[in-house]
């Protein structure tokens, strides 16, 4: 069985509140199986032996309401796809519920109710928080929540064109925001992560990145022996204090301490790189179903075409497919 970690679907009721506006609007409108359930049942027929994870795409729901009402969005969506699960195990064996970081609590009880209540495998946030770190203190209590449950964090890239590439100008051109500043963000959410110590502070956090960590796995060398020297580029303040605190060194913490998803979109070259970097204990197999060209098939289908080829122990295999998810989880995934 293969069930596929990180899809995007948007419940009925959520997109009702979405569809009219502007960039996401149409977005969402030009992929109808993000968001008609008939539509994404039969593509998921499509694939033997396969099944999917269901999460909220974009846009984030900090950005659609205030703090006072982001809360009760977070239920709308996390209502939306427990209900969907109920009915449709067979082929949505699970769901990540949102969590609404913005809230007073920074979601924490949305995190419980979604987990306790309606059988969250884990919840998603996002890179950043309305162009926040993680690692401000307004979002331990998150962080706090999720250690003690022991359930998994799904963490999604965010950034957009408003973030330019060149300090002269308004804007990132040609959606570079996007192409490379997706997988710059999931790097420096972990880096965060790491050397805000949370990772120190909650020790139970399992947290699942996506596209493969983005530019992680390809910077081994500079994560290992060039953050070894942490401090030796800075000249207006010391870090080596900082590295000392630290109860691991830097690279082992990325590879120890995260999960990485195989959403690649098709490419080879970056699923070798990630297998090697991350390891089979560390991956989980996901298609980032429906971003495709297709609009809901091309990426499972090379996805599964590259891991189908892979010379690996069926052992190996069937820890990408399942068993990593379910060992995260706690929950069975696989009848």
């Amino acid at each position: 069985m293969r069930i596929d970690a990180y899809t995007h679907f948007i419940p009925e009721k959520f997109f009702a509140k979405i569809a009219d506006q502007k960039d996401i609007g149409k977005r969402v409108r030009e992929i109808p199986c993000i968001h008609d359930l008939d539509i994404r049942l039969k593509i998921v027929d499509q694939f033997p032996d396969y099944a999917q994870i269901l999460s909220y795409p974009m846009p984030q729901l900090e950005l659609v309401a205030k703090p006072d009402g982001v809360e009760e969005l977070a239920r709308i969506v996390n209502d939306g796809f427990a209900d969907i699960v109920r009915k449709h195990r067979d082929h949505f064996p699970g769901f990540v519920a949102q969590a609404p970081l913005t809230a007073p609590d920074a979601g924490a009880r949305e995190c419980e109710r979604a987990i306790k209540d309606l059988g969250a495998l884990g919840m998603q946030i996002y890179t950043n928080v309305l162009g926040k770190p993680l690692d401000r203190p307004e979002y331990e209590p998150f962080f706090a929540t999720m250690n003690k449950l022991g359930r998994p964090i799904w963490i999604h890239p965010t950034r957009g064109a408003n973030r330019p590439d060149y300090v002269d100008e308004q804007k990132s051109l040609y959606e570079i925001w996007w192409t490379f500043g997706w997988s710059y963000e999931t790097a420096v959410a972990m880096a965060r992560l790491v050397f805000s110590r949370t990772l120190d502070k909650y020790p139970n956090l399992k947290i699942i990145v996506h596209h493969f960590g983005g530019i992680v796995p390809m910077l081994e060398g500079r994560i290992g022996p060039g953050w070894d020297q942490l401090g030796a580029r800075t000249s207006d303040e010391d870090l080596r204090p900082l590295l000392k605190s630290l109860k691991k060194r830097p690279l082992d913490y990325f590879k120890q301490n995260f999960y990485a998803d195989t959403a690649v979109f098709g490419g080879r070259p970056a699923t070798r790189c990630g297998l090697d970097f991350f390891g089979f204990d560390k991956a989980v197999f996901a298609s980032d179903c429906p971003f495709d060209p297709e609009k809901g098939t091309a990426y499972i289908r090379e996805t599964l075409k590259i891991l189908d080829g892979l010379d690996i122990t069926k052992e190996q295999r069937d820890k990408l497919y399942y068993r990593n998810l379910e060992a995260m989880t706690g929950v069975k995934l696989v009848k």
